[in-house]
């Protein structure tokens, strides 16, 4: 597995003109949650919907790691094509595993043996958590030093971004004072909108941006479908989900708890939009309101149970390692996901939204 994981992709093959006039040719936009390391699948899941010549990305809307995701998309793209975003999101994930591997949050030996990515018996990240119940980050962190600016900063040519990238980006972020939403597109993508995007509040000081402050994106849209639906004529929305929607078991130890609220809470707004995905899409079926005013969307979901198990603290594991095996798993759930339902892309949803949402 780690063998094949840490593969170099095959090349894509050439995209083919012809396909386009056969109508084989097909558009979609992404939307990427947030995740912290496990965004790395979503790397994976990138790098094969990229690799798919029939395929083309319109826009993508993002939230915390989804955003820089796409945000590292979209200016690879602007600068090489599909072979430019898929190098590009290549040197992202890579400079994150170099700058984690001086973080003194580190596995245990043990945990290094068995193949454990979880951080639970790190003493440093247990640590962190206790001080992060009783300080601020306004306290522990008062020059508001981010360690993703830098590499956000060397990785993505924000100019390129908003300016020349034919993918659109949206970034959701969580407005502090009024707890609204706040999608940030075209040229208002910078660093700060991204960081501010990936702002959990409880390990960094809220983001301040034109005079507004803000947090992570996930409490209020994770990522948010309707700008997808407003600013784009593409029917068809691919969400790369990274928490569990359902876990089947019950959880009875406080860390399980914990992790448990977190995950509905950043869950919850996405519930929320594809309720009324749902309901707009009925109304259109039954006559009842006009298409050419309201548009009907096609929702399909790459996800898997995968990540159930690996626990929330590893969402800090940097290690090279586990994020090449993720990256690993999420190429392959994306090519079965594209050997499954291609053919359904601008004709039908491939998720029963009543019953997954509802």
């Amino acid at each position: 597995m780690a063998r094949r994981t840490e593969a170099a992709p095959a090349p894509p093959a050439p995209d083919d003109p012809a396909d386009r006039v056969r109508g084989k040719h097909k558009r979609v936009n992404l939307a990427l949650q947030g995740g912290g390391s496990h965004g790395a699948f979503t790397w994976g899941v990138c790098e094969r919907l990229l690799e798919e010549p029939r395929l083309d990305i319109d826009s993508i809307s993002g939230t915390s790691a989804g955003a820089m995701n796409g945000a590292v998309l979209a200016a690879g793209f602007a600068q090489g094509g599909r072979q430019g975003a898929i190098a590009a999101l290549d040197a992202f994930w890579r400079a994150i595993a170099e700058a984690g591997a001086f973080s003194l949050i580190q596995r245990s030996w043990w945990d290094k043996l068995v193949g454990n990515f979880r951080l639970d018996a790190s003493p440093a990240y247990a640590f962190l958590d206790l001080l992060n119940r009783v300080l601020s980050p306004y306290q522990l962190n008062p020059a508001g030093v981010h360690p993703l600016r830098p590499i956000l900063e060397r990785q993505i040519d924000f100019d390129m971004l908003r300016h020349s990238s034919p993918i659109r980006l949206h970034v959701g972020a969580t407005n502090v004072r009024t707890g609204k939403v706040k999608v940030f597109s075209g040229a208002e993508v910078t660093v700060d909108a991204l960081l501010a995007s990936a702002c959990l509040p409880f390990m960094f000081k809220a983001v301040r941006i034109d005079g507004e402050i803000y947090w992570d994106g996930g409490y209020m849209g994770n990522p948010a479908i309707f700008p997808l639906a407003y600013q784009s004529d593409c029917q068809d929305v691919v969400i790369v989900q990274i928490n569990p929607l359902r876990r089947d078991e019950e959880p009875t130890t406080a860390r399980e708890i914990i992790e448990r609220v977190n995950e509905i809470s950043f869950n919850s707004t996405l519930m929320r939009e594809m309720r009324a995905i749902h309901f707009v899409a009925r109304l259109v079926d039954a006559g009842k309101l006009d298409p050419a005013e309201y548009k009907k969307l096609h929702v399909h979901m790459i996800e898997t149970d995968a990540l159930k198990d690996l626990g929330a603290s590893s969402k800090l594991t940097t290690d090279l390692a586990f994020l090449l095996h993720l990256r690993g798993l999420g190429r392959q759930v994306a090519g079965d996901w594209l050997d499954a339902s291609f053919a359904a892309i601008g004709e039908r949803s491939t998720v029963d939204l009543a019953q997954v949402f509802l």
